[in-house]
């Protein structure tokens, strides 16, 4: 079975280019919605984050992702031990997936496919690059979030030309280039490997 990672900033588009794959018959993966299913059901998960956080890190049997998020993002040391305990269970849990699947070729979205080792569990990796500014203007309208908010989790993520030179293809969503010819000549590309 052919895996795609579908990767790009925060406020790319992944997520319109996921829905054109699902379109196209690719199921998707949605790494970042299973990492929170998987954070507020997961007894493991929550074992681990109470013991380094406290019982207060679950408000009525789900995580507290606000709370969580003031933690991570002050501590870089932090954050590398919450991955440590999300990641896992997450590639685990998509391993899993890919089982139940059906056709040959489906597809994984993540934002962070690169920082979390995901790339390495994928066969073609697919970038979803948007200019700083748009991506900035869609995140900010889309989460209701501030700038400085949105800036930092940008920074967090890792550099769109890096990304870029790791990519075995890239799909420009910049609101000027058509988005569906880009994914049919992806999926021409991909049904010839």
């Amino acid at each position: 079975m052919i895996k795609i990672g579908i990767t790009g900033g925060i406020g790319s588009g992944k997520s319109v280019v996921s829905s054109l794959l699902g379109v196209n018959r690719i199921p998707v993966y949605v790494a970042d919605a299973e990492s929170k299913r998987l954070s507020d059901t997961s007894p493991a998960i929550r074992k681990k984050l109470t013991d380094l956080f406290g019982s207060g890190i679950y408000v009525n049997d789900l995580l507290d992702r606000k709370r969580l998020a003031s933690f991570i993002f002050s501590s870089e040391h932090v954050l590398k031990k919450v991955n440590g305990i999300i990641h896992p269970a997450v590639k685990k849990d998509f391993h899993a997936w890919v089982k139940q699947q059906k056709g040959n070729t489906c597809a994984v979205e993540s934002a962070i496919l690169f920082e979390s080792g995901f790339n390495k569990a994928v066969d073609v990796i697919l970038l979803v690059y948007a200019p700083v500014e748009l991506r900035l203007t869609r995140a900010m309208k889309r989460d209701g979030a501030a700038e400085a908010d949105i800036m930092k989790r940008m920074n967090r993520q890792m550099p769109e030309e890096l990304k870029r030179k790791e990519a075995d293809c890239v799909i420009i969503n910049d609101d000027v280039q058509a988005l569906i010819p880009q994914v049919d000549r992806f999926l021409k590309l991909l049904t010839k490997k």
